[in-house]
């Protein structure tokens, strides 16, 4: 039964994986706390929109046989537009991704010393988290195996275990059924909202999450007879992230308690009221959250750049190695030593705020290549549904840009 289980399902959780990370789970505190369930709503458009992508993703991965970088390589033949797009694609992914992983490690770290207290090596004027060291060095493990079924099943248990200690956590604070249905349905903007709105889609919609998703189910799947169960498979693990995001703000909706900036502090203000049980497994979805975010956040950014490269994709293979070894490397530096990195991190949401609606348009283009995708390709109402999506991405990257660069 089990190994029927894993035959068909893979990729997708792995996808969720990568967008439910610290970042996402932070923000979706914020919004609770903030806004209560008004803004529900939200993740509703927001998982559709990933819907969209993401099924363009999987088709041109399992179809076309490429990865999105190959078929830009191939497909686009305007040399300097290609040379925009993929340095675009590199500076973004690589400089993004290696800047964000100190944050999905100290998420992971957050979640360890929630349930077990701090731990640090004293050097002088220096501390080291040694946490940070531990969540970096079981990344770097699971990857190093190069072993594909290994790692998808290894996330696959780690996503289990954040969407159960989520649903278990939200379950604990009764939330009112009504009040949910509102937070969905209504579409309200509460004022001063906005900021966080766009935060809540531009999380759920990950411009690395397309690029891993075309390499992963290449690697999964062989046959577009298969195409059925990558789309399945794909539906099921971004419904269940989205459940995992509606859980952490319906859990920091129903808390009332002051200085809550993090998961973290959500796990502490959730005892008094609920007992230690419900601060226990926000703890445990916390530290899956990071390190399901450590692991991935490496394997999209070594696909990218291989991609971009020409080099090999095979897991095993070197340049793939020293890529997410130095975004690991790199992570537990910062993480270990707690140095912020806000100018590389400002430069990261700029070039992925571009991203967004540049690969959100080629993706679209790409779907309307008969020579990649053969009678798979777009017809009429599917590009209307992805114009719209196409706008939306356009919206959020100005909107956000304008928001970093005022």
């Amino acid at each position: 039964m089990f190994k029927k289980i894993f035959k068909n399902f893979g990729p997708g959780p792995l996808i969720a994986a990568a967008f439910i990370g610290p970042g996402t789970v932070t923000l979706c505190t914020l919004a609770g706390v903030n806004f209560g369930m008004a803004l529900l709503w939200t993740l509703l458009i927001a998982i559709v929109s990933a819907l969209v992508l993401q099924s363009m993703a999987v088709k041109i991965g399992m179809i076309g046989r490429k990865n999105i970088t190959e078929a830009i390589r191939e497909e686009v033949q305007t040399p300097w537009i290609k040379f925009a797009i993929l340095t675009l694609i590199f500076s973004a992914i690589l400089i993004g991704n290696t800047a964000y992983e100190a944050g999905n490690i100290s998420g992971a770290v957050l979640g360890l010393e929630t349930l077990f207290g701090s731990f640090q090596l004293n050097l002088g004027a220096f501390k080291i988290n040694l946490f940070s060291v531990l969540i970096g060095l079981i990344a770097a493990t699971l990857l190093w195996t190069g072993k594909y079924k290994i790692i998808e099943r290894t996330l696959i248990g780690l996503v289990l275990l954040m969407s159960l200690s989520f649903l278990v956590t939200a379950s604990t604070t009764q939330p009112p059924l009504l009040r949910i249905v509102k937070g969905l349905f209504t579409f309200e903007t509460p004022e001063g909202s906005l900021l966080t709105i766009i935060g809540l889609v531009g999380t759920t919609i990950v411009p690395y999450n397309l690029f891993l998703h075309t390499a992963l189910v290449k690697e999964k799947w062989s046959h577009p007879s298969d195409l059925p169960h990558a789309l399945k498979d794909m539906t099921v693990a971004l419904t269940l992230g989205g459940l995992i995001s509606l859980s952490v703000i319906i859990t920091a909706a129903g808390v009332e308690a002051s200085d809550i900036h993090s998961a973290a502090d959500l796990a502490l203000g959730l005892e008094p009221v609920f007992g230690s049980f419900a601060n226990y497994f926000l703890a445990i979805g916390l530290f899956a959250a990071g390190i399901t975010s450590t692991i991935t956040a490496p394997l999209a950014t070594a696909y990218v750049v291989c991609g971009c490269f020409g080099w090999s994709t095979d897991l095993k293979s070197n340049h793939f190695k020293w890529i997410w070894l130095f975004v690991i490397l790199v992570g537990v530096l910062f993480s270990a030593t707690g140095i912020q990195l806000i100018t590389i991190i400002q430069f990261a949401q700029i070039t992925n705020g571009l991203l967004l609606p540049i690969i959100a348009a080629v993706l679209l283009w790409l779907m309307n290549k008969s020579k990649l995708l053969g009678v798979f390709k777009y017809k009429a109402k599917q590009n209307a549904l992805g114009l719209l999506i196409v706008f939306l991405a356009l919206f959020l990257s100005l909107r956000t840009l304008y928001l970093i660069l005022l």
